[in-house]
Formats: C-alpha cells, sequence, structure tokens
C-alpha cells in the first residue's frame, strides 16, 4: 500500500475517536475500510471503489470515510480532479485536519494549480507539519512550475537538510541552480550526487548534466571525461534521448 495512503485506515483501527471536529468512526464501518484496503492492495480496484462510495453515501459526514474515498480515487485510482472535491469535503468537516491539507495539496499540483497546491504547502509548513521532507520537495517542484527558482532552491536545500544523502534531491537543487547561474554551487552538488554512487549505480545522466556544467565553466578536460564516462555507464532503462545526447556532446567539444 503506498505510505501516504495509510493514514486514514490507520486511524481507523486506533478505534475512531473524534478529532479537529470529526465524528467517531464505529467499529463497524472501521472493520468495512480495512475490507476497501485489502481491495486496493490486491488490485480489486472497482470493487473497493464501490464499497466506498457506498460508505461515504451512507456516511456523508464522517470525515474518515471521505478521505478513504478521496484516497482511492486519487492514488490507486490516479483521479486527482475526482479526488480534489472529495477532500474539499473533508476540510469543510475538519478544517485543521493537516493530513487532509496535504492529499489536496497533491491533487492540486498533479491537476497544474501550483499557486493554489503552494499555499497549502505553505500553511502545512508554517504549522509545522511533521512530514518536512515531502513538504518541502513538493512545495519546490511546484515553485518550479511557477518559475519561481529562488524559493525552490531553498526548499531543495531544506529538503536536503531532511535527507542529505539522496543524489535525485542533490540532482533537483542542481538543476534549480544551474538555471539561477549558480553554476560552481550546481557543479558541486552533481559531484557530491556522483560520489554516494559507485559501479553500476553510476547515473550515466548526472555524468551528462555535471559534463555540461563544466563546459559551461571552461573545463574543457573535465567535461569529456564526464561524457565518456557517462557512455561507459549507460544501462537498460536509461532515457533514450542519452545516448545521442553524450555522443552530441562529446563532437561538440571537438569542433573547433
Amino acid at each position: 500500500m503506498p505510505a501516504e495512503a495509510s493514514t486514514a485506515v490507520d486511524a481507523a483501527r486506533t478505534g475512531g475517536t473524534a478529532r479537529n471536529g470529526r465524528e467517531p468512526c464505529p467499529p463497524e464501518v472501521a472493520e468495512q475500510l480495512r475490507q476497501v484496503d485489502r481491495l486496493r492492495r490486491t488490485g480489486r480496484y472497482t470493487s473497493a471503489l464501490a464499497q466506498v462510495r457506498a460508505l461515504a453515501e451512507a456516511h456523508p459526514r464522517l470525515g474518515i470515510v471521505l478521505m478513504e474515498l478521496a484516497m482511492t480515487l486519487g492514488i490507486w485510482g490516479g483521479a486527482p480532479a475526482e479526488a480534489l472535491p472529495w477532500f474539499e469535503r473533508v476540510l469543510e468537516l475538519a478544517p485543521g485536519h493537516r493530513t487532509t491539507r496535504l492529499h489536496r495539496a497533491l491533487c492540486l499540483a498533479r491537476l497544474g494549480r501550483h499557486a493554489e497546491a503552494v499555499a497549502d504547502f505553505d500553511a502545512l509548513v508554517d504549522g509545522g507539519y511533521r512530514k518536512a521532507l515531502v513538504l518541502h520537495m513538493k512545495r519546490a517542484e511546484s515553485l518550479e512550475a511557477l518559475g519561481q527558482d529562488t524559493r525552490a532552491e531553498q526548499d531543495w536545500t531544506l529538503a536536503l537538510a531532511e535527507d542529505q544523502d539522496n543524489p535525485w534531491l542533490l540532482q533537483q537543487r542542481a538543476a534549480v541552480r544551474a538555471r539561477l547561474g549558480m553554476h560552481t554551487e550546481a557543479l558541486e552538488d552533481l559531484s557530491a550526487a556522483l560520489a554516494l554512487q559507485q559501479g553500476a549505480d553510476v547515473d550515466p545522466e548526472l555524468l551528462h548534466e555535471r559534463g555540461l556544467l563544466r563546459v559551461r565553466l571552461g573545463d574543457v578536460g573535465g567535461a569529456r571525461a564526464d561524457f565518456q564516462a557517462g557512455l561507459a555507464a549507460l544501462r537498460r532503462g536509461d532515457p533514450d534521448w542519452l545516448p545521442d545526447a553524450l555522443r552530441s556532446a562529446v563532437q561538440a567539444l571537438d569542433v573547433p
């Protein structure tokens, strides 16, 4: 089961006490939610959706049921537009429910409504929501979509404070820093990311990106070494465009 989808079901298992204005979850409803969870996790999405829809119709003010319907649609069904109104209904019942606000923000971002998503992320960060890594990472992505690279760079930095040895986070910050003209800092990020990888785990895409930065900084020899190492490190499953991009980069260095 996706980690972000476990919150409401776990709450049902605790006995369903009322919090943040929500009604308590009766034991028989909690058991039906567990059945919905089992159906989803075993790939029976249609049956899970039908069962949780019926629960929502029977219990229209039970926030945990509405939350499970929203998460079934948004996560297992990949339908954020359908899920969003249900997250909104949960927040009408329990305006202070921060996990619902997080999922609403994620839905808004997937729908391209990044300004609204950032507003939700801002409220969660200001409120000290415990999932700091997710918040900063997802807010950074929305800020990038809005062209707010300076703020995005700050969020990638905050995300790295939560998970400092994450090559992907370093790569994301490097990309933003490169757009901001922080080429030396971006090069340091990519070098740090590559230093965390060894052997077959070396990412040729990172080598390509670092090579391009080295070209900008005038380090032709270092760039050539990166492009050639990238060609040697290509793996099945790497982006289709990458081999040609690496070869073209090497050839471009030979042009007088």
